[in-house]
């Protein structure tokens, strides 16, 4: 039995604001999971699963794009607007309000409307936010359109990968589930390039493009056959089910396996928040909560939402190069990790990562001590963007995956989406402090934001050193095993 309520779940459910919620976790529960089914898939047609894929990570190529657009516009924008650093602040920041809202409406939203038709809503509201954006003559009009932005992704957040999870065959889908990842990173690279060669307004056109490649794509591809099952649409099930495995394929026992997992995520019990302070739960939230707070303090979402900004104050003349080159850093690296993860483990990856970041921050901070005491300018601007672009290498190996793949590992099934509420929790609350004070700080002392975030990399080290477990290759048993030996 408990092999059967493992089997095949991707998401939990989150109790949460009085609504019940869903909250996905990337990574692929086939390793984690008992399985005494030797059977291998059909080898059914696949194509349409790998089409669906295609036009689902749309929205995260589209996540990638909001969040990669505040870099290379910062200047522009506050120059044709007369911004202030507060007022630009609040616009680079309030995407993740934005997204915080959506993420936790989401669960709902798909439930309601299904998983085509919450992509369907977000996209809307993306187009919606880039228009405002377009067309802003003013703070509190861009802002509106940096919101709408923000609850849009917040939606695609989790919808995409749950609606790839749910679609895949299980021999395929730890592969897909990578691409949605791999498709957000790819959207922030291509905004910082594109944004050193277009208007700030142009770049905000570009970044409809991917809802309008979603929108027409949805019209071809089937709806999630397990919200079909979940809503009791049978008909439809069936039909969407053999369309995504060919018309040949035998569906049979894969149907009565998604039918089983409705009726064991609808029978299991539900956990508040509060249960997760029990005993046997502690230091699984410790891991959780501690890794989400060093993910966002290490200052990622400063650095990366103000990257050509901090070039430029570093003295290099033109910030755009800066820009380039950490776009160009983060895709190959990223998919490196990927591919690191089943091999060397999460620890490792993450002491990599921690160590990585630590120099790139103690690097760049120095770069600035050094302009400031007019020491050594020809090497000011060098060692700005070696530091940036070795913490943003060290930052896409480790610190920008794997805490998600362990959060996803650390919790008991019926405890996973009251986990996964407080842990997006934590990470939005982060991503907003860090995003919205990070002008505020430089503006202070731009060598002591840098070895601020260079300490917490520090402790972020000695974190995962004393408190974080090896998950890599264990059943979910087996590391909670481990976990509760350590209370």
């Amino acid at each position: 039995m408990a092999a059967d309520q493992c089997k095949d779940i991707e998401k939990g459910m989150v109790k949460g604001a009085g609504d019940e919620l869903e909250v996905p976790f990337l990574q692929d529960y086939s390793k984690l999971i008992v399985d005494s089914e030797d059977e291998e898939e059909s080898n059914g047609s696949i194509f349409m699963v790998v089409f669906s894929t295609c036009v689902a990570v749309c929205g995260s190529f589209e996540f990638g794009s909001c969040v990669g657009y505040s870099a290379p516009t910062q200047s522009s924008i506050r120059n044709d607007l007369d911004l202030s650093i507060a007022q630009f602040s609040t616009f680079g920041s309030i995407i993740t309000i934005g997204a915080m809202i959506g993420a936790i409406a989401s669960g709902r939203i798909a439930d309601l409307v299904g998983r085509k038709g919450a992509m369907r809503l977000s996209a809307v509201l993306c187009i919606a936010g880039w228009l405002a954006i377009y067309y802003a003559i003013g703070s509190w009009s861009i802002d509106m359109g940096r919101f709408f932005t923000g609850f849009g992704i917040g939606i695609f957040s989790y919808v995409v990968p749950v609606f790839i999870a749910e679609i895949a065959p299980k021999n395929l889908r730890g592969g897909l589930t990578t691409i949605n990842q791999l498709m957000i990173v790819c959207g922030s690279s291509v905004a910082f390039l594109l944004g050193t060669v277009m208007t700030w307004r142009q770049l905000a056109l570009t970044g409809i493009l991917p809802c309008v490649f979603l929108l027409v794509g949805l019209f071809f591809v089937p709806e999630s056959p397990r919200w079909l099952a979940k809503v009791g649409r049978e008909k439809d099930f069936d039909v969407a089910l053999r369309k995504l495995r060919g018309k040949n394929a035998d569906v049979t026992k894969e149907a009565a396996e998604i039918q089983a997992y409705v009726d064991t995520l609808q029978s299991l019990p539900k956990a508040r928040i509060l249960d997760l302070f029990d005993s046997k739960y502690i230091r699984a939230v410790i891991i959780g909560v501690g890794l989400m707070v060093f993910q966002q303090f290490i200052g990622i979402n400063g650095i990366g939402f103000y990257a050509s900004e901090t070039f430029s104050a570093a003295g290099l003349s033109n910030g755009n190069i800066g820009t380039i080159a950490y776009a160009i850093v983060q895709v190959p690296i990223t998919v490196g990790g990927a591919m690191l993860m089943d091999r060397s483990g999460r620890r490792p990856l993450l002491l990599v990562s921690a160590t990585g970041t630590f120099i790139g921050c103690f690097l760049t901070g120095a770069s600035f001590y050094l302009k400031g005491q007019s020491v050594w300018l020809n090497l000011v601007p060098v060692l700005a963007v070696s530091g940036v672009l070795i913490y943003i290498a060290a930052f896409s190996i480790g610190m920008g995956a794997v805490p998600w793949v362990i959060m996803s590992e650390i919790f008991p099934i019926h405890v996973k989406g009251a986990a996964g509420s407080l842990v997006v929790l934590v990470n939005w609350v982060g991503a907003w402090a860090v995003s919205y004070t990070f002008n505020f700080m430089m503006e202070w002392s731009s060598t002591a934001t840098f070895m601020l975030y260079a300490m917490f990399c520090a402790l972020t080290f000695l974190f995962v050193v004393k408190v974080v477990p090896e998950t890599k290759g264990k059943t979910l048993e087996e590391i909670q095993a481990i976990i509760n030996s350590s209370t």
